[in-house]
């Protein structure tokens, strides 16, 4: 134990060299979801590091983007630039603070039958060699349709849908289209954390270089976080998994280790402690009534690889893996259950939704999650309720092959505070209320970047839940940055639901079966009315693609759902490629204080439900006065129709001080 300490301790770098700086170093441009961090003050998490996008370093690559057309490089990279290198090329950061711990986010390309390839990236600390990292492109690059394929040369997954690359349904069509392969390529990106096994001054100088041998044609480098990792916790008084039997080496597999631990701590009161090491975990780790905390998760991981099962499981699961799950509801659930520090990595490289091989799942009550690092596993945390009492704070997920945390059936009574989530595979936080309403929770102050699928924060029916002060950055495809949305079978919205000081960038995305651009926030009445107490207050919605604000239904129900009654108050609007809002639903809204200012297109696109009356659109606005920028004139209220379905697209420029 004290040897794995005094390592773990020697990699915290606590002493801090100094070194000359590279005369091609650049001062350090500090963001945060590429924005100036003076924009989105108060807003987002709090997190632990300095991001560094890699367009705004010294490189002897090639800047690509901007770009937000879905399936490139440049959609899917915070503020849609990134740095490409080919082998012998560099880019390199200068550290605005002290550190000694960096993440990289990166693309390599595939394997030509798709499966991924590894390629080597050195890391240099003023002109030292510290590392040489192993990328690998094996948990990235999805093709096709839902629910995707790992296979670039596969053919349509669907050929019975309805596409927009040939504005048809493939195999009802004569003569059948051509359809080119690999078909829609996406969720390109990765990361990897590095510790530098020493502390750096601010000024010191990171390079990152592809060497001149490398088997990937090109790596491209999205951004750089750099840290300031303290030394690993420790534990005395608990029960250690090691005097159990885990092996800290990752050799060994160490559940049954583990669970032991834990049978003993509840006998005994205690915590469980897991200290620093790799810990082989290949299946669900069951928690109840326990404490159970690591060194950190920059210290402690929990990793294991997914596991096929002999027969699927009673859920539907044909996998396992390595996951801390809660007992199912039907059981009763789990409850006191606390997780913290440590991180958990799985092997989860295909989209199966029937799968349990989540990061954290199952029913939790009166718990709470704090400090996770969780990165390839399906969700990060998902939760199939009812349960109740549920904290979750400052914990990061990232690279996930679906959502990043759900709220399912039922959860009720909990929060989900300061935590950051980067590259999900679909809604990274959502609360979907199936079968059993979501009620009185709360999202606030969480950071979400580059949801490659669906939306940054989406709430799916429910009652009395609050999304708040939350940093929402480029959502990809299929979603935007807030969904409020009646569909997936959802409960009704009910009581009140309250969105408030949240900031979103470079946000709405172009919907392909409808084919045009999705607001920053949506509201989407599918499958029922969306008729509650709604208030959106305080938000910003920074460079959105198309719309800020859009109120929509699905063609088919139009007649059917309205939205009837959403107040929108003291809104900032910076740049809309093109209106301040686009209603295509029955309906009405109130605006107080909403200003806006570089509008694409006419301010607000009234379509109503497209019957076009004589007497007005469906769809009614209400000016409650304060309303700056222009984009409200009296002659648009309250049902004038100014319906132009597809209006040009007008890129405003970069958002800055009010």
């Amino acid at each position: 134990m004290r040897i794995l300490l005094a390592a773990a301790l020697a990699t915290t770098g606590l002493a801090v060299l100094q070194t000359p700086v590279s005369a091609s170093a650049k001062a350090p441009v500090v963001t945060r979801a590429a924005l100036d961090p003076a924009l989105v003050s108060g807003r987002g998490a709090d997190v632990d590091f300095a991001e560094q996008e890699a367009e705004n370093a010294a490189t002897n690559g090639t800047v690509i983007g901007p770009g937000r057309d879905a399936y490139t490089l440049p959609a899917e990279a915070s503020g849609r630039k990134a740095v490409k290198l080919a082998p012998g090329q560099y880019v390199e950061f200068t550290l605005p603070k002290a550190a000694n711990a960096i993440t990289v986010r990166y693309s390599i390309p595939d394997a030509p039958g798709g499966g991924g390839i590894t390629a080597p990236l050195d890391v240099a600390v003023n002109g030292h060699k510290r590392a040489t990292m192993t990328l690998t492109s094996q948990y990235a690059w999805l093709y096709n349709q839902y629910p995707f394929s790992n296979d670039p040369n596969a053919g349509l997954l669907h050929p019975d849908w309805w596409i927009t690359e040939c504005s048809c349904v493939p195999n009802a069509t004569t003569p059948a289209p051509e359809i080119a392969k690999p078909f829609r390529p996406n969720h390109f990106y990765d990361e990897q954390r590095l510790l530098l096994g020493r502390s750096y001054r601010a000024g010191d100088i990171v390079r990152l270089t592809v060497p001149a041998g490398s088997d990937a044609a090109w790596t491209a480098v999205d951004l750089l976080d750099s840290h300031l990792v303290g030394p690993p916790r420790v534990e005395v008084v608990a029960a250690n998994v090691l005097a159990f039997g885990a092996d800290p080496t990752g050799r060994r597999d160490s559940a049954g280790a583990i669970d032991k631990a834990i049978a003993f701590a509840k006998r005994a009161h205690l915590k469980v402690y897991i200290p620093p090491g790799t810990y082989q975990v290949n299946r669900h780790i069951v928690v109840d009534d326990v404490t159970i905390t690591g060194a950190g998760s920059w210290y402690t991981t929990i990793k294991g690889r997914q596991v096929d099962l002999d027969t699927p499981a009673p859920d539907g699961s044909v996998h396992t893996g390595v996951g801390f799950y809660g007992k199912d509801a039907s059981a009763g659930g789990s409850r006191n259950v606390h997780l913290s520090g440590f991180a958990i990595e799985g092997d989860v490289r295909e989209r199966i939704d029937t799968d349990q091989v989540n990061g954290v799942g199952g029913a939790m009550s009166d718990a709470t999650i704090d400090g996770l690092y969780i990165r390839h596993t399906k969700v990060g945390m998902w939760f199939d309720g009812p349960m109740r009492n549920i904290k979750i704070t400052n914990n990061v997920i990232v690279d996930q092959i679906a959502d990043g945390l759900n709220f399912h059936t039922g959860v009720t009574g909990s929060v989900v505070s300061n935590n950051f989530f980067r590259n999900t595979g679909d809604d990274a936080l959502a609360m979907w209320s199936d079968k059993t309403a979501d009620a009185g929770n709360t999202f606030d102050h969480n950071t979400i970047q580059t949801p490659v699928l669906a939306n940054g924060i989406a709430i799916y029916g429910g009652t009395d839940n609050t999304v708040s002060n939350n940093l929402i950055a480029d959502p990809i495809r299929e979603g935007s940055a807030i969904q409020v949305g009646s569909r997936f079978g959802a409960e009704p919205f009910a009581g009140k639901l309250r969105i408030a000081g949240n900031t979103t960038v470079r946000a709405g995305t172009f919907e392909l079966n409808w084919k045009i651009g999705l607001g920053a926030i949506w509201f989407y009445a599918l499958e029922k009315d969306i008729d509650a107490d709604i208030e959106v207050s305080g938000d910003h919605y920074l460079d959105s693609t198309y719309n800020a604000i859009m109120l929509v239904s699905e063609w088919a129900v139009k007649d059917l759902y309205a939205i009837p009654k959403v107040r929108f108050t003291d809104i900032r609007a910076d740049g809309t490629g093109t209106s301040v809002v686009s209603a295509r639903v029955k309906g009405s809204a109130s605006f107080e204080n909403v200003d806006a200012r570089n509008v694409g297109a006419v301010g607000v696109n009234n379509c109503g439900s497209f019957n076009f009356p004589p007497t007005g659109s469906e769809f009614s606005l209400t000016d409650l006065g304060g309303n700056d920028g222009g984009w409200l004139a009296p002659w648009m209220l309250p049902k004038t129709i100014t319906c132009d379905d597809r209006p040009p697209v007008v890129p405003p420029p970069a958002p800055s001080p009010w």
